[in-house]
């Protein structure tokens, strides 16, 4: 058992600093907790580009044969080994059997799909039957909310944070005017307090219990991905259920980052993509859940095909024999392309537990944050230094495995310094942030090497 499990990234690092009498920020430090991580052998199942590799690098500067540290798997996930080995299986078959690959093989493509997902649900934390991979994320959204939205003159409004994934914020807007309401009275958008960067949990519990009347879903995040808040969703949804609300989540940012319990605590429906901290590749198969409390009663707005049940969908007399809960939401067959890297990286989280994943990943942002204001703090006594401000929670339960930055300088600057030393950060999503996915702790002292 991991001697480090129940303890906070600070007392760790204050133990681990004693134990070896040096400072916190100490290379010996990242080394120990190395050495002492029991999930470091994962690492070997994915492939990580070499700095040589990534464009920006700048050889003559950082050694292009090592690895480079990666910090944007809130972005894309790496690519677990066996991706390309299941990928060549799948085309062999078809270029060998043909249409026979639909029912032969170790993964039909009849139902390849449903081989995995209780892989996926114990990612999220729910039954077997409450999970389906199919789709897009935004496509699921839509399909979701078609059957979950039902306003009425009283009850028409959805309940969402300010700055929601853009996505998000024109599914919502488009299904409110799809029902014949206008977004202006009907989107009602929760902001931080004046001064502040996160939103309060007892702000939303407050705003669903004032509001809740007339709110017919709440719709939030997992995880915010501006600022790495992670929302107490068990509250949320208790809250909201409370007031007759039905809730729901996009665990975009959430799903392979942060422990879930999608069913004990309730949720009645969330969604979710794949490539990110999941690891499908770009454009890799999405997920839904709707609880089995919903199964019977919340039905599919737009049915398919592959929303029949499977023992008579051959038979062909266009007879609905509808799958209960969201498998009866499924359209058409997922593509077996897609389906490949995605258990590809789903038997790597099968080699583990959500609940390891996560104290590596409470331990890995909180040595990042000690450097971060070790080497980065304002200091007034110095007012020409450049300092960070991290906008993502302090607390270690409030926060997935993001850490998001603002800069007393040009960030572009940053950017660029850390690019050209074959460390991949993203730029495009909202400039003053960096985020990362996984590092080592000897990776992430490095950087700071870069930089000093």
């Amino acid at each position: 058992m991991d001697p480090f499990d129940a303890m906070s990234p600070r007392k760790v690092l204050e133990r681990v600093s004693t134990l070896l009498g040096c400072s916190q920020t100490s290379n010996e430090v990242a080394t120990y907790l190395d050495n002492h991580d029991e999930l470091k052998h994962l690492r070997e199942q994915f492939l990580l580009p070499k700095v040589a590799e990534l464009p920006p690098s700048d050889l003559t500067l950082v050694d292009g044969t090592k690895e480079c540290i990666y910090f944007v798997g809130n972005s894309l996930g790496l690519q677990p080994k066996m991706a390309k080995k299941y990928i060549d299986e799948e085309l062999d078959k078809w270029a060998k059997t043909g249409v026979h690959g639909h029912v032969q093989g170790s993964r039909p493509w009849a139902w390849a799909e449903n081989n995995i997902e209780g892989l996926m649900a114990n990612v999220v934390g729910a039954k077997p039957e409450e999970v389906a991979l199919m789709n897009g994320l935004t496509v699921n959204l839509h399909i979701l909310l078609l059957s979950f939205y039902k306003p009425t003159a009283k009850r028409h409004k959805i309940l969402l944070e300010d700055k929601a994934f853009p996505s998000d914020h024109y599914a919502v807007e488009s299904q409110i005017q799809l029902k014949g309401y206008d977004p202006k009275r009907s989107m009602l958008l929760m902001k931080p307090r004046p001064g502040e960067e996160v939103l309060r949990t007892e702000d939303i519990l407050d705003t669903i219990e004032k509001e809740g009347d007339s709110i017919a879903v709440v719709l939030f995040s997992g995880v915010q991905y501006y600022t790495g808040q992670l929302f107490d969703m068990a509250a949320i949804t208790k809250a909201g259920q409370k007031k007759g609300c039905y809730v729901g989540f996009d665990c975009a940012h959430a799903v392979g980052n942060a422990e879930l319990k999608l069913h004990d605590w309730g949720v009645d429906f969330a969604c979710w993509c794949s490539y990110k901290y999941v690891n499908s590749g770009a454009g890799g198969l999405a997920g839904a859940f709707i609880h089995e409390k919903n199964a019977l009663t919340v039905k599919p707005a737009l049915t398919g095909w592959w929303g029949h049940n499977l023992k008579t969908r051959f038979r062909m007399d266009n007879e609905m024999d509808l799958l209960p809960g969201i498998s009866g939401f499924r359209l058409s067959n997922q593509p077996i392309l897609l389906v490949c890297p995605l258990q590809a990286s789903l038997e790597v989280f099968a080699m583990t537990s959500m609940a390891a994943l996560r104290n590596k990943s409470r331990l890995l942002t909180g040595y990042l944050e000690c450097l971060i204001q070790h080497y980065y703090n304002k200091d007034e006594s110095q007012p020409h230094k450049p300092y960070v401000h991290i906008i993502t929670p302090s607390h270690p339960e409030e926060r997935g495995c993001q850490l998001s930055l603002s800069f007393s300088v040009p960030i572009a600057a940053i950017f660029q310094e850390l690019e050209k030393r074959g460390v991949a950060v993203i730029s495009g999503v909202a400039t003053s942030c960096i985020k990362y996915y996984s590092a080592s702790p000897h990776g992430l002292h490095q950087i700071f090497q870069f930089l000093l």
